[in-house]
């Protein structure tokens, strides 16, 4: 029963985040106003991080299954790619890059923002 109330938390936002991509006119994907919003109710403890954690983590689990079937059509459509192979090879360095710097970026800047509010653990 656990499981169950999991993922239904996980699949109302998935639904409210749809629904905002379809009736909000702005060129973003549902699925980053599902994180935006799966964030803000995490941080405002609206919803717990325990409420969702185990069906989170089995979704992380299976996630590499998911990338079986775009590489494949990657692979059956090598001859219309073949001229940009390089472009898409440095264009995938790059944002990897900005990726990690980023990410790296804004978890120190958490770090700093919580050592100055008193609390040492992080």
């Amino acid at each position: 029963m656990k499981y169950l109330y999991q993922l239904t938390i996980i699949l109302a936002v998935s639904l409210v985040s749809e629904a905002l991509g379809y009736f909000i006119p702005l060129p973003v994907p549902a699925s980053v106003y599902g994180l935006v919003i799966m964030f803000l109710l995490l941080w405002t403890k609206v919803v717990k991080l325990e409420h969702v954690e185990n069906v989170a983590d089995f979704f992380l689990q299976i996630m590499p299954f998911f990338f079986v079937a775009p590489t494949v059509g990657l692979m059956t459509s090598f001859d219309a790619i073949k001229g940009n192979v390089l472009w898409l090879v440095l264009m995938c360095f790059v944002s990897t890059v900005v990726t990690i710097a980023v990410t790296g970026a804004v978890a120190q800047l958490i770090i700093r923002l919580r050592k100055k509010g008193g609390k040492k653990d992080v």
